[in-house]
């Protein structure tokens, strides 16, 4: 593992992490609504930050108050566009729009905090973005050039990824002041309250696995959140979100072994696009820290 840089193992990490995170949601998700599932992964979240925050000494409330109340916001509204995004767009379409954000991360590092990006990083992107596409095979796309969608949904589809990239770009100017648990602390004690209102309609009660996929929902999230927040720590906004591409193998890999769903020749070529991408942009890396 010492040729795989230390800021790109986070990122695999937090990847890998996030996909069994999508996995619990696919499965807790035949009953269980999304907003709920939002709820439990911020209850586990809160709760695991709080307690780790507290036992390692570390002050909960962080230096740049600021910094981290925005990350939270910009996190939590990112996630209800995404949210919204699912609901009503094709599964496809709305991956394809949200994983735009390694780009709107490129670009808004470059700005705010003065970061260009890499050649690798820029073959990464256009790689993985590429086979992503092949993975999902938009209608637009492969089958109905004349779809179309409502356009609200669209736009928060959009605005859910840009939100994404404000929120990474957030992370990594904090990383230089706060702990990476900190960082993570602060998005759900955003969320949380955020989303309780949505309970009081129609709120689900759990029952059987349905309280471990929860547990695992939030327990994932935990991981994955602080990997990726120590990832952006140690690479650039734009290589570190670039690696995030690889989450569509991983879910490729899940759909086969708990769904029995055979990857079509489409989905295999995505997804060695995926992994050269990311290959090449870890040779970038390694160039970069040695």
């Amino acid at each position: 593992m010492n040729w795989i840089p230390l800021g790109a193992r986070y990122m695999l990490l937090s990847a890998f992490s996030f996909s069994i995170m999508s996995l619990f949601v696919k499965l807790a998700g035949e009953r269980i609504p999304a907003h709920e599932m939002v709820t439990a992964r911020a209850v586990v979240s809160l709760v695991l930050s709080y307690i780790i925050l507290k036992k390692m000494g570390i002050p909960v409330w962080g230096n740049r108050k600021d910094l981290l109340l925005a990350r939270g916001t910009v996190g939590f509204f990112a996630l209800l566009c995404v949210y919204y995004a699912l609901t009503v767009l094709p599964l496809a379409e709305a991956t394809v729009i949200q994983y735009l954000h390694p780009i709107f991360t490129a670009l808004i590092a470059m700005f705010f905090l003065g970061e260009r990006p890499g050649l690798g990083v820029i073959v990464c992107i256009v790689l993985s973005f590429a086979g992503l596409v092949l993975v999902a095979r938009p209608a637009f796309l492969f089958d109905d050039l004349t779809a179309s969608w409502e356009p609200l949904a669209v736009t928060a589809a959009v605005l859910g990824a840009l939100g994404s990239g404000v929120a990474y770009t957030l992370v990594r100017k904090c990383a230089a002041t706060e702990d990476p648990l900190v960082i993570v602390f602060y998005f759900p004690l955003i969320a949380l309250p955020g989303t309780i209102p949505f309970l009081i309609h129609d709120a689900v009660w759990p029952q059987g696995m349905e309280w471990i996929y929860l547990l695992g929902i939030g327990v994932f999230t935990q991981i994955g959140q602080v990997a990726l927040t120590k990832g952006i720590q140690l690479e650039t906004a734009a290589r570190a979100t670039s690696f995030s591409y690889f989450q569509v193998v991983f879910a490729t890999i899940w759909g086969v072994l708990f769904f029995a769903e055979i990857p079509s020749l489409w989905t295999l070529a995505g997804a060695l696009l995926i992994v050269a991408g990311t290959f090449f942009s870890m040779g970038e890396s390694r160039r970069a820290n040695a």
